[in-house]
């Protein structure tokens, strides 16, 4: 009788120890597990991408005014193009369907307050939804998932010709892109902005959020001096001391190249602009310039979020910014393993950009009226006098 006991007290130590062991590998493992389940396993050649988005419809627009081909009174001087960052994580399709529940949610509790809310103030908002390139793709250099990211510049052009042509009645506008937003609106300034000198005039300036920009690659000189207009701010942050980050940023970016292929930065200079100081360059940003980090996710969307002053310094090296330490328990990363590897859920420079964003409209205005009261100049559409 002893012997049946044993052999089932082995037993059941081996199970304990098997379940252990593949509780330990779960753990170990679980960034790639919960990477794996996100791959839609299957080439991108024969992937069917969902349906386009008819950008004559409000409902292709996260966001924009009630009724766009009209002027209301109390409107912003400027209007604002914002490219979302990536809110789809991914599963089924390389890239998002344009109503996904979960993504739309993503967008509007999280990106809507932290990241569009900086230019309320600044402009009418525009911002596309758009087919974009799942999270898994910003996850791996897989060629599927560089075919992914580059399929997703097309929805996002279509949208900005409809906004530059008819939607913003050739307003001034401020173009702004967050993370894989920012690598689609960088193609925009140069095949849709910059070869076109009339929309190039109209550029007050663009945002291109933690985005890896070559300094050799802009087709639009940078942001050099505060209210400077016509002008790139681009950077990608890390917090200050972490290497391995800064070097991932510098090794796995992917940047524009020739016929809209997507390349590997290849040791090329960043441009790296410091929201802190509103110009680029490697002079240290100390805190007490931060004009307010926010954490505004879950704020109804108009509301002000409440400013957390003084709250991060901020100093250009080797092209990438590196920000201090984050004190304030309100400031740090949350919810589940996607959500960590997207864009924040809050913006430490939410104050730095309103205020800089207002500063070059006001800036690009102040020059407009100045050059209409010049005589017979021709952006004044005035006819110039005979010769005597």
């Amino acid at each position: 009788m002893a012997q049946p006991r044993t052999v089932s007290r082995w037993l059941a130590l081996g199970l304990l120890v098997l379940a252990a062991l593949i509780a330990l590998a779960a753990y170990v493992w679980r960034d790639d597990i919960a990477q794996s389940s996100l791959d839609p396993k299957e080439p991108f050649q024969t992937y069917q991408p969902p349906s386009a988005p008819d950008y004559s419809v409000s409902s292709a627009w996260y966001l924009s005014p009630p009724s766009p081909s009209e002027l209301r009174p109390t409107d912003p001087p400027v209007d604002v193009f914002f490219v979302s960052p990536t809110t789809y994580d991914g599963g089924r399709h390389w890239n998002a369907p344009i109503y996904d529940p979960a993504a739309d949610q993503f967008f509007r509790r999280t990106i809507a307050p932290n990241y569009v809310g900086p230019f309320v103030r600044v402009g009418r908002i525009f911002a596309p939804r758009y087919r974009q390139a799942s999270l898994y793709t910003q996850l791996t250099l897989r060629e599927d998932a560089i075919e992914a990211r580059r399929f997703a510049y097309s929805d996002v052009a279509r949208a900005f010709i409809r906004f530059r042509d008819t939607l913003s009645l050739g307003r001034p506008f401020v173009l702004v892109g967050v993370e894989q937003g920012g690598l689609l609106a960088t193609r925009l300034l140069a095949e849709e902005i910059a070869s076109r000198p009339d929309v190039r005039a109209r550029l007050v300036a663009a945002y291109l959020i933690e985005t890896a920009v070559p300094v050799d690659g802009l087709p639009i000189r940078s942001c050099g001096a505060k209210a400077q207009t016509e002008c790139v701010a681009a950077w990608a942050s890390v917090t200050a001391g972490d290497l391995a980050r800064g070097r991932d940023i510098r090794d796995r970016s992917l940047v524009w190249g020739g016929g809209g292929t997507l390349e590997s930065l290849g040791g090329r200079a960043l441009q790296c602009f410091n929201p802190l100081l509103g110009a680029v360059g490697e002079q240290d940003g100390p805190a007490r310039l931060n004009l307010g980090a926010v954490n505004a996710t879950g704020l109804e969307w108009g509301a002000r979020p409440a400013f957390l002053t003084r709250q991060v310094g901020a100093r250009c090296e080797a092209g990438v910014l590196q920000v201090t330490r984050l004190s304030s328990s309100a400031l740090r990363v949350a919810g589940g393993w996607a959500d960590r590897k997207k864009i924040s859920g809050f913006n430490v420079f939410y104050g730095d950009l309103e205020a800089d964003a207002m500063a070059r409209s006001a800036a690009w205005r102040q020059a407009a009226a100045d050059l209409n009261r010049r005589p017979w100049h021709p952006a004044a559409n005035r006819t110039a006098p005979a010769a005597p």
